[in-house]
This record gives C-alpha cells, structure tokens and sequence, in this order.
C-alpha cells in the first residue's frame, strides 16, 4: 500500500496570506484568486455569498464582528444577511484547495531554479529556498538564506564574537578597542623578543628581563642613551667620561646660579645687618638716656609728662619716637617738686625688640655661614671633577692615540686584503682559462672525426630566434696531433640564404701551433651530418674546399672565415616527429678525410 504523502497543515493552522502570484508557471485564473488580499488562495474558504477568501484572510477580516464582502459591494450584488461575512458563514472549499495545490509553480527568488506544484512549494520550498533573501536582525543587511550563517559569522559588523585570548564577549567592530584592553593579549618583548606574554604579567615581565632597555641612570644630567638592563654597568663604565663631563656641566650650571643668587642674598643680609646694629644702637642709647634721667635731679618737662600722662586716662602703648632731648632746669622750681618714673612697660617693650632684632642678626648670620659652608663644598665637588675629567682627558689622549695606531694596522691589513684579493682574482681567471681548455682538451679529437653534442635545443634555439645568440661555435678538433686545427659553426635559426628557414652548418679553419708544418691551403674532404639518433636516416652533406678561397688558407687570425651549408636541414623537419631531437639534444658530426696526409 502506497504511503499517503503528507499535506499542508490544517486551515485552523495557516496564518499566512496567499501565495504571491509570481510562483504560478502557467496563466492565471480570477477563480484562484483570494478577493481580500488578491493573491493565489491558501486553505481556501467560501462564504455565503460565493466568494472565496484565504483563511487567513477571512479569520482577518472577521475578526472585529460582521463586515460587508467587498467583492459583492464591488459587483455590486450585495444583499443582506447573504453578503456579510460573519463567523460561521464560511466553510472550507476543499474542491479549489486541491485544485490550487495541483496547480504548477516556480520558485519567485532570482537564480532559483525549482520547479513544482503549489503543493511541493508549501511543503519544501517555501521560507527554505537558498536564494531567498532576509533582513540580518543584527545590521539588517539584505543577504541570502544561504549566505546567513556566513554572514552571521564572518561579514556582519554587528556580529558577537568571543576573545580567543580571555574568552569575553565583545561586539566584531569594537575588536580593536579590546584588544588594546584584553588582560591576556599576547605581547612581545622588545628586549629579549619573547612572545606570547599576556598583557597582565607583562609589567612583571619587564622588571626581570635583562634585554629590555630602559633609560640610563644619568638620563637627569643628559645621558639620552637607552640600555639593556644586562648591559647598564658596562655602559657606565663605558661612557664614564661622558657621563662625569655631564655631571661637571650640570653642577657648574648649579654653581653659577648659586654664583648669581649669592651675592645679591649676602648683600641684602649685610643691609639688613647693618640697619639691625643702627637701631640696635639706638636702643642702647635710649635705655642709657632712660636710666640716666630716671637717677638725676626731676625736671619740670618730666613733671608736666607725667601729670598730662596721669590726667589723660591710661598709657598707650610705647613708641620708638626719638625722645626730645633733655629739658633744662628751672631755677624757679621748688624743691618740693616730684619726680615720675617711666612706666616698666616701655622698658619692657623695649627690652623684647632689643632681643628679637638679635635673634634676626644671630639668624642672618647662622644663614651666612650655611651659605658659606655650601659654597666651599661645591668648590671641592668642582676641583674634584676638574681632576677627573684632567684624568679622563689624558686617558681618552692615550686611548686616540693607540686608535691612531689600530687604524694605520688596519689600513695597512686592509692594503694587504686588496692585493691578495687582485692575486685570488688573477688566479680564478688562470683557473677558469685552464678548466676552458681541460674541456677543449677533454672534447678534442685528434683523427679528423669530430661528434658536437647540442643539449637545451629547445632553448639555444630561442636565443637564436630572439637574436641573442644566432651562432655557436663547437669545441676545436684537429686531423692528428701535430694535424689542422678546425671547428664548426652552427645556426640554430639559420643564416644567409637559409635564415628563419633552415638550420645552417659550417666548418672553420682555426689556426694551431703546428701550422707552419702543414701544407696550405687546406684541400682536404669535409663531411658534415645531423646524426639521425635511431641510426635509420642521417643528414649528410660534404664538400671539397675551395683552394682559391681565404677560407681555407692558413690562418693569420685566431680563425678563418667559415664556409660550409646555408641550407645544411630544413626546420621544418626538424619541428616534424622525428628522431633527430631526442631529450632535448641533437648529435652534429663532422669527418675530414685524412687522405694524402
């Protein structure tokens, strides 16, 4: 029995509107249309009155109490009660339902392919096509159904991701700012190099490393150098001149501002001294004026003082006036006239100013002998570091002096190196001018028969095309020991007559040590071949040399002018399957006939 295929739930189930209309492949049809929201029905019900609603739709519409059907007000065949829709007034039109179902559709998103009923579009289509396209919740950039989970994790700006250092949460486009906050980011050190150091034990990190360079100890003076932590005694006594020459401009600069302040505080304080020893002595006189009047014979002025003083209410408190001086005495005055005394308060009063302004002179001077103990210790700190830097100027003399000498040894190496290096020089040339003529010797032939191996073809012949190197000379070979000494000269893209076309082969005269025993011009016969390597079909072509020609006369140069075949083979033969190539190398063979010799 045939498995029952499922269907799409119930019209109690569907909260959807209709189908659009886009996904019908073939024509349209009113009859399939919802008259509420106008698209292809889904769970199909018919009212009262004929017409057909998407559940959806109907449950909608009734959803507030009785409404008009708009589609009878709009072909105007309402009438009451049939045209109000109400619940309870519809039913579901299975009929049109599986008609709707049966009905062939496409899939509405673009470069979707599918193709299938209504039916298999609700079923396995609908809300699950790849190429659907859906609102990111998160930055609400428009992408593809299959294309969000990518996105969600790679391309959204508003992705959450978590640290892979510290595990936390942090949103994509703040990655930067935690990374410059992530306790566990993995930093490097800048002295010893050591990575992977999280951001929290790096602070410990720098205190124990001896590579990492701090400031120098006498960076307060000047020193602006920056020193590994292992490094910093050696660079004080390395730089101990400098730093003390340093230290003798920054104590110096100390001293001239001391230099600068002083005098004008020691003056101000002998000032000061001198005013203090003159009101000083004032006082003195006052009190000794005083002291005198108080024991002499009373005075009229002193008795009228007095009684004013004694009317006028209390005593106000002491001055500093000058006191008039002393009255003369009246020789009218009886003797019976009394003496005031001073009050014990001016005294007094004067008593305490006379005491403070010497505390101020023993302060004054207490603070001018400091400032004189301070200016002798920076005189000794001075002379100190004058004999220092005395010491470390003879010590740096001597020490330029044996750079002097270190410098001429070392030029005088150094000429030594050059000339050495012109004689190693010379002798890479002898070397490589005898390994030249070990291969000659090594290639060379000594009964008129010669076999020139070309390997790279392919390439040469390129080079050769390109006009980088159109010709190549073979290894020399000779007839006999004491014999003509001859090579060949080959085109790989042709030359003269046979250029682009043919592959061109001459034989060369060259001249050899034994030439003044020979007889010349050289007459003797030459054959020239393309060595066919499976031995079935060589490339042959011989010629007798002709006497009259500056070709084969004895050389006078290095060698003569060569003389051979333009149009020794065709390229394009070459360029055919054949056995002439084989691994990328042809074998070119040359015989001299030795008759006669």
């Amino acid at each position: 029995m045939a498995t029952q295929e499922p269907s799409p739930p119930s019209s109690m189930e569907s909260n959807k509107p209709g189908f659009p209309k886009k996904i019908l492949g073939n024509k349209l049809e009113d009859k399939h249309l919802c008259n509420c929201c106008h698209n292809i029905l889904r769970r199909p019900f018919q009212a009262q009155c004929g017409h057909r609603f998407c559940s959806y739709c109907f449950n909608r519409t009734v959803s507030n109490g009785p409404q008009k059907c708009s589609a009878c007000i709009k072909e105007d065949i309402f009438e009451e009660p049939t045209s109000l829709l109400k619940q309870g007034c519809a039913f579901p039109d299975n009929a049109v339902r599986r008609e709707v179902e049966n009905l062939s559709a496409v899939c509405i998103h673009e470069n979707c392919t599918w193709k299938g009923s209504i039916k298999d579009y609700e079923l396995n289509h609908e809300g699950k096509c790849e190429f659907m396209i859906l609102p990111c919740p998160s930055c609400k950039e428009r992408i593809r159904f299959n294309e969000q989970e990518r996105h969600n994790e790679r391309e959204c700006p508003e992705r959450t991701l978590n640290c892979k250092y510290c595990k936390e949460p942090f949103h994509f486009k703040n990655i930067k700012a935690h990374d410059e906050i992530c306790p566990k980011y993995p930093m490097i050190c800048e002295g010893c190099a050591k990575k992977k150091i999280p951001r929290e034990k790096y602070v410990d990190h720098i205190k124990f490393c001896s590579k990492f360079r701090t400031p120098c100890r006498f960076h307060v003076v000047g020193c602006d150098m920056s020193v590994e932590k292992e490094k910093i005694h050696d660079h004080e006594r390395t730089y101990a001149y400098e730093h003390l020459n340093l230290l003798l401009h920054y104590i110096m600069g100390m001293k001239v501002s001391m230099e600068g302040l002083q005098p004008q505080g020691l003056e101000v304080a002998g000032h000061k001294l001198l005013e203090l020893q003159q009101s000083l002595r004032e006082l003195e006189a006052r009190v000794s004026q005083l002291s005198t009047t108080s024991s002499g014979p009373p005075v009229q002025g002193a008795a009228t003082a007095s009684t004013s003083s004694s009317s006028s209410g209390p005593p106000g408190p002491p001055t500093l006036a000058p006191l008039p001086p002393p009255p003369t005495l009246a020789p009218t005055l009886s003797v019976s006239t009394s003496f005031t005394p001073l009050p014990s308060s001016v005294g007094a009063a004067l008593e305490l100013q006379l005491h403070s302004e010497k505390t101020k002179v023993v302060e004054l001077g207490r603070r001018c002998t400091e400032l004189e103990v301070k200016s002798g210790t920076f005189e000794n700190v001075v002379c100190v570091l004058n004999r220092e830097v005395e010491r470390f100027a003879t010590t740096m003399e001597a020490s330029n002096r044996q750079h002097k000498l270190d410098q001429d040894k070392i030029e005088a190496l150094s000429n030594k190196v050059r000339q050495l290096e012109r004689t190693v020089g010379l002798k890479d040339l002898t070397v490589a001018d005898m390994e030249g003529r070990l291969r000659e010797m090594s290639a060379t032939t000594f009964d008129g028969v010669f076999v020139w191996r070309i390997s790279d073809f392919a390439k040469k012949r390129q080079d050769a095309i390109a006009g980088r190197a159109p010709a190549m000379f073979s290894p020399a070979f000779y007839t006999s020991k004491y014999g003509y000494k001859m090579c060949l000269r080959i085109y790989l893209n042709g030359d003269g007559t046979g250029r682009g076309s043919h592959l061109s082969l001459f034989f060369v005269v060259m001249r050899g040590l034994s030439d003044a025993l020979l007889k010349w011009p050289f007459n003797q016969k030459v054959t020239l071949m393309l060595l066919d390597q499976s031995n079935r079909e060589h490339i042959i072509d011989a010629f007798r040399p002709d006497v009259t020609s500056s070709s084969f006369q004895r050389p006078v140069s290095e060698m003569n002018i060569a003389s051979g075949c333009p149009l020794f083979c065709p390229l394009s033969k070459l360029d055919a399957k054949n056995s002439y190539i084989r691994d990328d190398t042809i074998f070119i063979k040359a015989i001299v006939d030795l008759t006669g010799l």
